[in-house]
């Protein structure tokens, strides 16, 4: 599949781009999508959730009543999870969420989340670029000469750039990811999805 390459100001520059339909044509896999996104949002979770257990709190070990002759159930310590200020039964402890995904699953799972892109058409293919400083601005007004402000954007760029990185910032739907990095939560959390020129030789080498 052949796709237009457009500049910063919007503009049809007439070059065009070959697509690896071995990496942007696939049959998708629903499932490994689904597993790729919860293992992402996994690794999110901080999982320092924490309640203290009878045996970690702290107070008198003595007797609350006698054991027999009240009518009532028996009762042997304060830090009972039945009274106030008892420790929690089964409470939360610290844990990670994570768990292991085969390294094809994930291949697969963000081959299809490009096919997809590309199907929907959803991938705009832009020349690389360079800022000189920091400007929101000016990045702001790259997204609305390629018609896409207001949506949810992910730029794709070859390497680092910290201008770029720094323009993008403070824009609540814009992120900046690099090639070596793309991950399919990401892909398919945007609207649309930017790609750098120079990034689909990295992203083709690196899936394929």
């Amino acid at each position: 599949m052949n796709l237009s390459v457009f500049n910063i100001k919007g503009e049809d520059t007439g070059k065009k781009v070959k697509l690896n339909d071995a990496v942007f044509k696939i049959e998708p896999s629903d499932h490994a999508i689904y597993l790729d996104v919860k293992q992402y949002l996994a690794n999110q979770r901080q999982g320092t959730h924490k309640s203290k257990e009878r045996s970690e709190i702290k107070g008198s070990t003595r007797k609350v009543k006698r054991q027999k002759g009240t009518g009532t159930a028996r009762m042997g310590s304060l830090k009972s999870p039945l009274l106030r200020g008892g420790g929690r039964a089964f409470g939360p402890s610290p844990r990670d969420y994570g768990f292991k995904l085969n390294k094809k699953v994930k291949i697969l799972a963000r081959k299809s989340a490009l096919t997809y892109k590309v199907k929907d058409k959803e991938l705009i293919v832009i020349e690389d670029f360079k800022l000189d400083a920091p400007k929101t601005k000016f990045y702001r007004e790259i997204l609305k000469n390629l018609s896409v402000d207001g949506n949810k954007t992910l730029l794709i760029v070859s390497e680092t750039d910290k201008n770029i990185y720094l323009s993008s910032r403070n824009l609540q739907k814009a992120t900046v990811s690099t090639a070596d990095t793309l991950n399919t939560y990401d892909v398919l959390n945007s609207d649309k999805l930017l790609v750098c020129e120079s990034s689909l030789e990295i992203i083709e080498k690196i899936l394929n």
